[in-house]
């Protein structure tokens, strides 16, 4: 999961980056909302966190502004406003979810992962594909039933694609979503990574289409 994080405490901004990246989701973070609408128009993101009290303008005004351009990624909001009129604002401008400071980081990160499950059509936390399982809380893997263990790199792409099956997904947009902007891997990292995951989960559950991309098959056990 790659998230921007826009927001001007940069205290707040460091603490809460870093337990983000500590649980294995990448963080970029901003405390424009000009910097933030460069990015979400340039960049590709799974999900946006958005104080309101920007220095630049209200958060509701870029977050309005990207709903109105079809920019459709997930938002959450955070703000210290505890007003029911100040959280609607932030709603009808298009908000998915809404934390109030103070706040705890693991209910962040909770609500994050749900809107980037969601967004994909996923509405329960545990993703299955045949014997393959990911729980989208704990970032754990198993398969039939025993645990997998991934590296932090290895778990964030099988996140991806898992989350995206059964599309196709091309290698421009696993740089883009799994890998960190300033760090963008070449090709050749990608196939070794890849190659990791099949030899740890079984070759034939992760295809590739060549000239198009990989995606994860859902594989059973064959019968007795």
């Amino acid at each position: 999961m790659k998230v921007l994080l826009v927001e001007d405490d940069q205290a707040l901004a460091a603490a809460l980056g870093e337990s983000l990246r500590d649980a294995g989701v990448l963080v970029e973070s901003v405390g424009h909302g000009g910097e933030a609408d460069f990015l979400v128009r340039t960049e590709r993101y799974d999900a946006v966190v958005l104080d309101l009290g920007l220095p630049d303008g209200d958060g509701t005004r870029w977050l309005a502004q990207w709903r109105d351009d079809a920019i459709d990624l997930p938002v959450l909001v955070l703000t210290a406003r505890e007003r029911w009129s100040d959280k609607a604002a932030g709603f009808s401008a298009g908000a998915d979810d809404y934390v109030t400071k103070p706040f705890e980081t693991a209910e962040v990160l909770f609500r994050l992962r749900a809107l980037v499950r969601r967004s994909h059509g996923h509405a329960h936390p545990l993703l299955r594909l045949g014997e393959l399982a990911f729980d989208t809380h704990t970032a754990s893997v198993t398969l039939a039933g025993r645990p997998v263990t991934l590296t932090a790199q290895e778990s964030r792409l099988l996140a991806y694609l898992m989350h995206a099956a059964p599309r196709i997904v091309s290698r421009s947009e696993l740089a883009e979503h799994v890998y960190d902007r300033d760090h963008e891997p070449d090709s050749n990292v990608i196939d070794v990574q890849i190659s990791r995951l099949r030899r740890k989960l079984g070759s034939e559950r992760i295809e590739t289409l060549r000239g198009q991309g990989y995606r994860v098959l859902a594989v059973e056990a064959d019968a007795p």
